[in-house]
């Protein structure tokens, strides 16, 4: 299992869990495409597309940064044209790029949920579209988004139904994808936590990192990510996965070293699962 002069095309991989999928690939020697806003150090938010490269090549890897914003199509076709043409071809395509408010219809404003729209749901259309031709070429073509299993319980709508919208038409174009691209051999699946996992989304959404002390780190969901692109023939494809989940089905069976704090008491489980 391994991802060797595979091409991944990472969105929002500047930091969080994009930064620890591209990490993960460039120790087995894999291409990695960092595509996100970040091309400039944020006074809050730590790593940009630029840091990223470097650390992929010190890992192992090759790394291609460039700035994108998902929301613009025609960026994206160029982008991955751009990181077709610098790599010779695209393997995988990894929808991690994501915006969150949890707030429900009442109080949300309607730019807001434009702004989720575009960057969840919208994205994964317009990345997948512009990267289908390339993906058709490879031997082992692969879509994976960040999105979560639909579970249609009320509680998961009445607190922020509109993020929970967004997030689930990601999951529902997994579904649909993986049946529309069975004849050109791409696997497509979505990954979601079991936990919640330390990132600045999380915090700044919170308001703190009292919440990482309960939490994983991102290297979970990079382990996950890897067992699932590292699959070849369609072996998973049309699933909606969670990384504990699909590392059990691997053979993994201890995970507390994924603890942010190993002395943090009980993890807490992540939105959309009961």
């Amino acid at each position: 299992m391994t991802l060797a002069n595979q091409t991944l095309f990472i969105t929002g991989a500047s930091r969080g869990i994009g930064r620890e999928i591209a990490l993960r690939a460039a120790r087995d020697g894999a291409n990695i495409v960092i595509a996100a806003k970040s091309a400039e150090a944020h006074a809050k938010l730590p790593g940009t597309i630029h840091s990223v490269a470097a650390e992929v090549e010190a890992a192992g890897g090759k790394a291609l940064a460039l700035q994108l914003d998902v929301r613009d199509e025609q960026a994206v076709k160029a982008a991955m044209e751009r990181a077709a043409e610098h790599f010779g071809g695209i393997d995988g395509l990894i929808n991690n790029a994501g915006a969150i408010k949890l707030l429900g219809v009442e109080k949300l404003e309607a730019k807001r949920f434009d702004l989720m729209f575009q960057i969840n749901t919208r994205a994964v259309m317009v990345c997948s579209q512009a990267a289908l031709p390339y993906l058709k070429q490879s031997a082992n073509g692969h879509i994976l988004s960040l999105s979560p299993p639909l579970n249609m319980a009320s509680k998961w709508f009445a607190q922020h139904g509109p993020y929970t919208v967004t997030k689930y038409g990601m999951s529902m174009l997994t579904l649909g994808m993986s049946e529309e691209f069975k004849k050109y051999g791409i696997s497509v699946n979505a990954l979601w936590p079991q936990t919640m996992i330390a990132t600045a989304a999380i915090e700044f959404e919170l308001g703190s990192r009292e919440a990482f002390k309960r939490s994983r780190t991102p290297a979970i969901m990079a382990d996950a990510a890897h067992a699932i692109l590292s699959s070849s023939g369609r072996a998973i494809s049309g699933r909606l996965l969670i990384d504990e989940e699909i590392l059990r089905e691997q053979g993994q069976t201890e995970f507390d070293h994924y603890r942010f704090d190993p002395e943090g008491g009980s993890l807490i489980p992540d939105l959309f699962l009961d």
